[in-house]
C-alpha cells in the first residue's frame, strides 16, 4: 500500500495594511533537491480541493482549501522532469503537465525533453493516469509548457517552446512556439503546430522564443504571448485557420533573462490571461511581465491590456507601487473568472538595501487600471546564487478564494509556501 505523507505545517499570521494572512509551509528539502518552480490550482468544482506541484516530480493535494497537504511522488510512462503546470477542468479533474525523461539520465539520454506530458487525475484526485503526450518530434527538445482550460467548450490548450537542440550555439538551430489542444480533458491531443513565425535561437537566453502562456478568447480561440529579443510577441490561434504572423505588443527592455543579486538566473517571461467572467471587462486580455527599463538595479512588473482581441494594446503600466529603486521579479498573473479580479504575485525588495526578499500580491478590481499591493510573506529571506531558485512562482483564484505559492531559501533549505488570503 502506498504511504501518504502528511506535511507538517507552520502557520504564521502576517499583518499587512490591516489584514492578517496566514502563511503555511507546504514542504521543504535540502537546497540541492528542490522544491522549486511551484504551481498551484484551486479546483473548479470544489474550492476545498487545491493541488500543487514542484520540481522535479512532487505533487501535493489539500482537501481543506490549502490548510493541510498530502504529498506524492509523480510517475509517468514517459518520465517526469519538472516544469510543473496544474490546471482544473470543468468536471473537477486536475491536469498535470510536465517535461519528459522516458529513459536514462537527464541532459544525457537522447530521449530527455523529447515531448510534453499531460496526466489527468482519477476520480479521487489522488492519483494520475500514466500520461499522454504531445509534441514528440525527435531529436528536437520540448520545454517550458503552460496550459489553460476553456470551461465553455471543454477544450484545453497547451503551449511551449521547441528547440532544434537545447543550448546549441549553432545559428542554424532555432526555437519556436508550439501549440496542441485536447477536447477530452487530456485523454488525447491534437498534432502539435508551430504558431510562431519569427524564430529565436537555442541558447535559452534573451534571443530565445520562450514564455508562451495561452489564454481563452471569446470564440474559443487561443491567445498567446511570449518573449524574444527584448520584445513581447502576441498571436491568436484558431483551429483549422492559417497561423497569423505574431505582432510586437510591448518592449521588454533588458530581455527576459534578468540579473538579480542572489539568483543565478531570473525569468521575466510574460503571462497571459483573459477575462471570461461577467465583469464589465469581459473579453479583455492581459499580459504581465518584468523588465529593467528603469535600470539594471530596478526591475519592475508591467502589464498591458487589449479590449479588441489583440488589435490594439495599452501602454505598459507598472504594477508594483513602490517608490524605491529596487527589484520586483518573477511575476505571475491570474484572474478569478467569477469576478474578473486580477491577482499578480512577485518577489519584492522595496523594504531593503540588500538581497532580503518579501513576497507581494497586487490586486486589481477595475480591469487593470489600478493595483493595490499587499505584502503576504511573514518575513524576508535571502537567496544565494549557488542554489537554483526556479524560473517561476504561481497563484490561483476562483470564487473569491486566492491561493499563492512561492519558493523560499533559508538555512541551506528550499521550502515552498502558500498563504490563506482573505479580503483581497
Amino acid at each position: 500500500m502506498r504511504k501518504i505523507i502528511v506535511i507538517f505545517l507552520f502557520t504564521i499570521p502576517v499583518l499587512t495594511f490591516g489584514q492578517v494572512f496566514k502563511n503555511i509551509k507546504i514542504d521543504e528539502a535540502l537546497a540541492n533537491r528542490g522544491p522549486e518552480e511551484p504551481t498551484i490550482c484551486i479546483n473548479y468544482t470544489d474550492t476545498n480541493l487545491v493541488m500543487a506541484g514542484v520540481n522535479i516530480k512532487t505533487t501535493y493535494l489539500s482537501r481543506d482549501g490549502g490548510h493541510t497537504w498530502t504529498k506524492r511522488s509523480a510517475k509517468s510512462k514517459y518520465g517526469v522532469y519538472g516544469d510543473p503546470c496544474i490546471i482544473s477542468t470543468g468536471s473537477g479533474k486536475f491536469l498535470y503537465f510536465h517535461l519528459s525523461l522516458p529513459k536514462g539520465q537527464p541532459y544525457v539520454h537522447e530521449s530527455f525533453l523529447d515531448r510534453i506530458v499531460c496526466q489527468y487525475s482519477k476520480s479521487d484526485n489522488k492519483k494520475f493516469n500514466k500520461g499522454k503526450y504531445m509534441g514528440h518530434h525527435p531529436p528536437k527538445d520540448q520545454d517550458k509548457e503552460w496550459a489553460v482550460y476553456d470551461y465553455d467548450r471543454n477544450r484545453t490548450y497547451v503551449t511551449w517552446t521547441q528547440f532544434d537542440m537545447y543550448g546549441s550555439e549553432d545559428p542554424n538551430d532555432k526555437s519556436v512556439i508550439m501549440l496542441s489542444y485536447s477536447d477530452n480533458e487530456g485523454k488525447s491531443w491534437s498534432e502539435a503546430e508551430v504558431i510562431s513565425k519569427i524564430p529565436g535561437d537555442c541558447m535559452d537566453d534573451d534571443q530565445t522564443a520562450e514564455g508562451a502562456v495561452p489564454a481563452i478568447g471569446l470564440k474559443g480561440e487561443a491567445h498567446v504571448a511570449w518573449a524574444n529579443d527584448e520584445k513581447i510577441y502576441f498571436t491568436t490561434y484558431v483551429a483549422g485557420d492559417s497561423i497569423k504572423t505574431e505582432k510586437v505588443i510591448a518592449q521588454q527592455i533588458g530581455g527576459w533573462n534578468q540579473a538579480i543579486e542572489g539568483l543565478n538566473r531570473t525569468n521575466g517571461m510574460p503571462v497571459t490571461v483573459s477575462d471570461m467572467s461577467n465583469s464589465p471587462h469581459h473579453g479583455s486580455i492581459y499580459v504581465c511581465w518584468s523588465d529593467q527599463r528603469n535600470g539594471e538595479l530596478n526591475t519592475d512588473i508591467f502589464i498591458t491590456k487589449t479590449t479588441d482581441a489583440g488589435i490594439t494594446w495599452s501602454e505598459a503600466q507598472m504594477i508594483n507601487d513602490d517608490a524605491t529603486s529596487n527589484h520586483q521579479f518573477l511575476p505571475w498573473l491570474t484572474i478569478d473568472q467569477t469576478t474578473g479580479y486580477l491577482y499578480t504575485i512577485f518577489y519584492d525588495r522595496r523594504n531593503y538595501d540588500d538581497n532580503q526578499t518579501d513576497v507581494f500580491v497586487a490586486v486589481s478590481k477595475d480591469g487593470g487600471a489600478t493595483f493595490t499591493n499587499h505584502k503576504i510573506s511573514e518575513s524576508p529571506f535571502s537567496p544565494i546564487p549557488q542554489v537554483f531558485f526556479g524560473d517561476y512562482i504561481n497563484i490561483s483564484a476562483h470564487q473569491g478564494m486566492v491561493r499563492p505559492i512561492w519558493t523560499r531559501y533559508e538555512g541551506g533549505q528550499l521550502s515552498v509556501w502558500t498563504a490563506i488570503l482573505k479580503g483581497l
